[in-house]
């Protein structure tokens, strides 16, 4: 008896130990010394990235049971879980990693972490000890844009003044990031899958996995091709060049599922109408916005505003990237519009004019914590890779 509880307790430590050591060597593996160091370098603040232990997220997320799944894909998992202080947030755990890109992914961590926008969902920080490196963001709870679009009984409750809403908040995010955020940084996933909405439709720009950061060399050549079929920018087959217009492309497909309801692309329609960007720049160049409105979008009252969206979704979505608007030039546009529609007074007065309107989109000064503007960064480490999360349950 004596002996079955020596060999026991033997067994246990030994196992325990092998763990711990495991522990330490991912944590390695992944980069945690450097991340480390990097912490160590700067000023402590709020903004700072968490290093979680695997204890802590096994703890909030039951040790991942399949019930706290809230999302899942070709990429991984996304696990709901609710720290000590009762602040809810979504653990994402990808399927794989890439051994070569370790530097790149703590330098994101880093940076992601200080991004302190409305619209951008928050980056709390990382657990290194497993195998696979878990990234913890804030949780919203309120599903993907894309679900509620796409769901006959949801879309009809997005008022066209709501989806307004959401595009210009979209906008504003992706205008933040590309000209505020230091160093810029271009999404390269953007899609209604990737924005996340709360409980009062405040858009989040989620799923920075397919980013890439920096000052932007006019000839760097990025023959990686990340992003989501539907949303891709064709430019890009032809010169590889990754510039911020990219996400303008996207981010004009997205605008046209906001004024249709449809899915950007589906096998179901009929062959002109499989890609839905292609048929709606058709639609728009034969007069024909009208007929491809969501019912439910289309009043009177809002023809005129229907009509200027449909036009910027148009400049968005224009072959050569260079005669595309900046993101700034459309959340500009955008928030203009949200403001002469709550001010019905501004109607047939003089538009308002950029000066009025730029200081309402809220772009918010942040510090480059690598301490210069030149670094590139790639993410292909913790990639979400093209893929659509499936959600779940309500939120992410």
């Amino acid at each position: 008896m004596v002996l079955l509880v020596v060999c026991s307790w033997c067994l246990y430590v030994s196992k325990k130990r092998k763990m711990m050591w495991l522990k330490e060597k991912f944590f390695r593996e992944n980069g945690g010394l450097l991340l480390q160091m990097r912490l160590n370098g700067q000023e402590e603040s709020s903004n700072s990235p968490r290093i979680f232990s695997a204890r802590d997220l096994e703890k909030v997320t039951n040790n991942f049971h399949e019930g706290n799944i809230i999302g899942q894909g070709g990429f991984g998992i996304v696990y709901k879980g609710r720290l000590i202080d009762n602040k809810e947030i979504a653990i994402k755990k990808s399927k794989t990693v890439d051994p070569n890109q370790i530097e790149q992914f703590i330098n994101e961590v880093v940076i992601l972490s200080q991004i302190n926008h409305k619209n951008v969902v928050k980056l709390f920080g990382c657990c290194l000890e497993t195998e696979v490196p878990l990234l913890v963001y804030e949780f919203i709870n309120n599903d993907t844009l894309f679900n509620h679009l796409h769901n006959k009984k949801r879309a009809r409750e997005i008022s066209w003044d709501i989806r307004l809403k959401i595009g210009a908040e979209t906008a504003e995010a992706l205008s933040y990031l590309h000209s505020a955020a230091s160093p810029p940084i271009i999404h390269r996933d953007i899609k209604t899958t990737n924005i996340l909405l709360d409980e009062e439709f405040t858009a989040k720009v989620s799923d920075f996995g397919a980013s890439r950061m920096g000052l932007l060399d006019q000839d760097q050549l990025s023959t990686v091709v990340q992003g989501t079929r539907g949303y891709l920018d064709p430019e890009f087959f032809q010169t590889f060049q990754l510039t911020e217009k990219r996400d303008v492309y996207s981010f004009g497909v997205v605008l046209v599922e906001l004024l249709t309801g449809k899915k950007p692309v589906c096998f179901n329609r009929s062959e002109g109408e499989i890609s839905l960007s292609n048929h709606f720049l058709s639609s728009m160049k034969e007069n024909r916005l009208f007929q491809i409105l969501e019912d439910s979008v289309a009043s009177d009252e809002n023809i005129d505003q229907l009509r200027q969206v449909a036009v910027l979704a148009e400049r968005c979505l224009t072959v050569k990237g260079a005669d595309r608007p900046s993101m700034k030039e459309v959340a500009m546009e955008l928030v203009g519009l949200r403001i002469t529609s709550k001010h019905t007074w501004t109607q047939g007065s003089q538009a308002l004019n950029q000066e009025e309107i730029e200081p309402l989109i809220d772009h918010q000064e942040q510090s480059n914590p690598s301490g210069g503007g030149d670094i590139m960064l790639t993410t292909t480490y913790y990639s979400l890779q093209n893929q659509e999360i499936q959600p779940i349950a309500h939120g992410r």
